[in-house]
């Protein structure tokens, strides 16, 4: 089984864009921490990352039909307001999905507490840092084994 993680805007510069909310660690540390996950528990992962919409859009559309079993997605700052991911992700219900947020986005501020990207995913993790990824696949791969 595959594992697709996908990483909105600016995610790419973890360890830089405000590390009191979203860690030291970099995009590098994360992609290391996710592939090791995965070899742990038996699972392939591929990581893509884009600061643009119709990027992700495509990547999501494509891992229909490219043997992915499930999508952990950090949507960034689209998750407020990017209908056109929210469908891309809605499109099909042949594997679960994950929704993300390293930080907690419910005790920031008022605009990222509304997600319109969650009411299309499996479930929602906020606050757990970069751990929450791994939760995400934990989720996804005890989902199609059952």
């Amino acid at each position: 089984m595959k594992i697709l993680i996908i990483n909105g805007p600016n995610l790419n510069f973890l360890g830089i864009r405000d590390v009191g909310i979203y860690g030291k660690e970099d995009y590098e540390y994360l992609v290391k921490m996710i592939e090791e996950h995965g070899a742990k528990r038996g699972v392939e992962t591929e990581c893509f990352q884009s600061n643009h919409e119709g990027a992700i859009i495509d990547r999501i559309q494509e891992a229909y039909s490219d043997g992915t079993g499930g999508i952990v997605i950090n949507p960034g700052a689209y998750t407020h307001y990017s209908y056109a991911i929210r469908d891309a992700l809605d499109s099909y219900h042949t594997f679960p999905k994950v929704e993300v947020h390293i930080s907690d986005i419910n005790a920031r501020d008022e605009f990222r507490k509304t997600s319109v990207t969650a009411p299309v995913c499996d479930m929602q993790i906020v606050g757990q840092g970069l751990k929450g990824y791994l939760m995400g696949m934990d989720h996804i791969i005890d989902a199609v084994k059952h």
